[in-house]
């Protein structure tokens, strides 16, 4: 079941320069821990994959459809969900406010239309 965000968690995850996720398997247990960028926009927090749907982890992550995340001093299971084609554009302009420090080789990865395809919305989950 799903909870909110609190602004404290929107805070600390979404102005943590990274965040480590992680994918359930099948009986539960957790994986190995990818160490990916995330981003707020509004009161929600994103993550992209950014080598698009073929990498492991973004796979992983779509077929169990929950993990956990970790950032900022925050650890929290949540629920990976599809992100609104409304919210792209915003996502998009995160990316680009919080890491264009690092090039645009390397944001590039993470903002356009093929991002767009891979984003997840993180949906925390009640512990």
């Amino acid at each position: 079941m799903e909870t909110a965000w609190t602004e404290d968690e929107l805070r600390r995850v979404g102005g943590a320069e990274e965040l480590q996720v992680t994918s359930r398997r099948a009986d539960g247990s957790l994986r190995p821990y990818v160490t990916i960028w995330v981003v707020r926009a509004g009161d929600e927090l994103y993550i992209r994959s950014a080598y698009g749907s073929d990498n492991p982890w973004y796979r992983r992550a779509k077929a169990s459809g929950s993990g956990r995340i970790r950032a900022g001093g925050v650890e929290r299971d949540v629920t990976f969900a599809d992100a609104d084609p409304a919210v792209h554009a915003g996502v998009d302009a995160a990316y680009h406010s919080k890491y264009d420090r690092h090039g645009p080789a390397i944001v590039g990865t993470v903002v356009g239309d093929k991002a767009a395809a891979v984003t997840f919305r993180l949906l925390p989950r009640a512990a």
